[in-house]
């Protein structure tokens, strides 16, 4: 059986946050196609839980679908090499102030499978402290604290649509409640 091959791959554009290329690429049947590509380095999220139970979420505006969503606290990594769990500690102290005493990988997922290579690694974060946050100087986020139950809800009504947050709240459920 004949494979997918990739006969090149042009940057059209370098962005902030992702790359853009335009991909030629030898299909099955021989012929020649054009794919767009996202390239990114990566991201990590943290689901933060409370001693109540309670799941930490942020409220912020989202410029691609231009609204706000409530979602993981999370980030890209600062370079492709850096360690994931060191990424969620630094997004989750900037993001909410909290800092977690235990740390674990809850789940990996690829956002966007048809066009981008983004990898956003989610962890459960217990033991909590709340300090102070250091919010990225484009940021205005809301900390907010919901129970399992809600967040469920929201997701099934389709108020959370956030692939990160729908991944990390049904996994945190169907692993410990």
């Amino acid at each position: 059986m004949e494979e997918f091959r990739r006969l090149e791959r042009e940057l059209v554009y370098k962005g902030k946050i992702v790359d853009f290329y335009k991909d030629t690429i030898r299909v099955p049947n021989g012929n020649i196609v054009d794919w767009d590509f996202i390239g990114h380095q990566g991201a990590a999220a943290v689901l933060p839980v409370r001693e109540d139970g309670k799941l930490i979420m942020v409220r912020q505006y989202r410029n691609a679908i231009d609204r706000y969503t409530l979602e993981l606290p999370a980030g890209g990594l600062n370079a492709p090499d850096e360690p994931t769990e060191q990424a969620a500690i630094r997004e989750l102290r900037e993001e909410t102030g909290y800092t977690a005493g235990r740390w674990e990988l809850l789940v990996s997922i690829y956002t966007t499978v048809a066009f981008c290579n983004e990898k956003i690694d989610i962890y459960l974060a217990r033991d909590l402290k709340l300090g102070e946050r250091h919010l990225d100087e484009d940021e205005d986020i809301n900390v907010e604290a919901y129970d399992i139950e809600n967040l469920c809800d929201m997701i099934y009504s389709g108020t959370i649509q956030d692939s990160k947050t729908v991944a990390a709240v049904l996994a945190y459920k169907d692993k410990y409640c």
